[in-house]
C-alpha cells in the first residue's frame, strides 16, 4: 500500500520580488537542539527557538519550546545544551512543536528563513515531518555561513561564538536554540550591512549571494 504524504497548510514566506529591499523584509531566524546528530535515524529535537528580525533589527518577537523527543538525552548533550530530561517530560512532541512554529512564522507574514549551518536546522524539522507522513515545503532560507563565504571565501567554517565576536555581534546563550537564535539575528545583521557596502541591498542581491554558495533552491518570486 502507498501512502499519501500529507502537508501542514501555513504560508511560510510571503511572495516578495525579488527587487524587495532587505531594509523592508521580515525574517524569522531560527535554531534547534537535537539529542545528536543522527537526526535521520535515532536522534530527535528536543528544543525550537526562533526571533524575528524586521527592518534590519532584531524585535522582541520570539518564539520558544522545548519538545519531548520520545528517548532519553544523552548525558554529553545534557551537559552540552543544558537541557534536563525534566524540562522535556510533557512538553509538545515534534509535530505540534513544528506546527506552533509554522504558526509564529505566518502570523508574523515571514519573508524567509535564516540561520546558522541552517541546512542541519532545515534536516531537523523535515525528518520530524516525515516521520509522521507529512512532507516539507521548503520556503526560502538563508545560511549567515554563505554571507560570510561570499565575504571572506577564504575562510574555515567555524563556530557561530567565532563569527559573532568577529563581526561584533551581540551575543547570547550557546547551545540554547533560543540563545543561538538571538545570536545568529545579531549576526545576520551585521553581516547585511557588510553586504549594503558591496553595493548589494534587495532580496534578489541576498539570493544569488547564497545560491552561489549552497545551491539552495530557493524560489525566485
Amino acid at each position: 500500500m502507498f501512502w499519501k504524504k500529507k502537508n501542514l497548510h501555513y504560508q511560510l514566506n510571503n511572495q516578495l520580488p525579488l527587487h524587495t529591499p532587505l531594509d523592508d523584509m521580515t525574517f524569522t531566524v531560527f535554531d534547534t537542539e537535537t539529542t545528536g546528530f543522527a537526526v535521520g535515524s535515532k536522534d530527535r529535537m528536543i528544543e525550537i527557538g526562533a526571533v524575528q528580525v524586521e527592518g534590519m533589527e532584531v524585535t522582541d518577537k520570539t518564539f520558544h519550546t522545548y519538545v519531548d523527543p520520545e528517548r532519553n538525552i544523552p548525558r554529553e548533550i545534557i551537559n552540552l545544551t543544558g537541557i534536563r530530561q525534566e524540562q522535556v517530560y510533557g512538553a509538545p512532541k515534534a509535530l505540534q512543536a513544528i506546527e506552533s512554529f509554522y504558526e509564529f512564522v505566518e502570523k508574523h507574514k515571514s519573508g524567509g528563513w535564516v540561520g546558522h549551518y541552517l541546512a542541519f536546522d532545515v534536516m531537523v524539522l523535515k525528518k520530524e515531518l516525515q516521520r509522521h507522513s507529512y512532507s516539507f515545503d521548503e520556503p526560502l532560507y538563508i545560511d549567515t555561513l554563505d554571507i560570510i563565504g561570499y565575504l571572506n571565501p577564504s575562510w574555515d567554517m567555524r563556530d557561530l561564538s567565532h563569527y559573532a565576536r568577529q563581526f561584533g555581534a551581540n551575543m547570547y546563550e550557546r547551545h540554547s536554540a533560543i540563545g543561538d537564535a538571538l545570536t545568529t539575528a545579531h549576526l545576520f545583521i551585521e553581516l547585511i550591512s557588510h553586504i549594503n557596502n558591496r553595493g548589494r541591498f534587495t532580496l534578489g542581491d541576498l539570493v544569488d549571494i547564497t545560491r552561489n554558495k549552497n545551491g539552495n533552491a530557493a524560489p525566485f518570486f
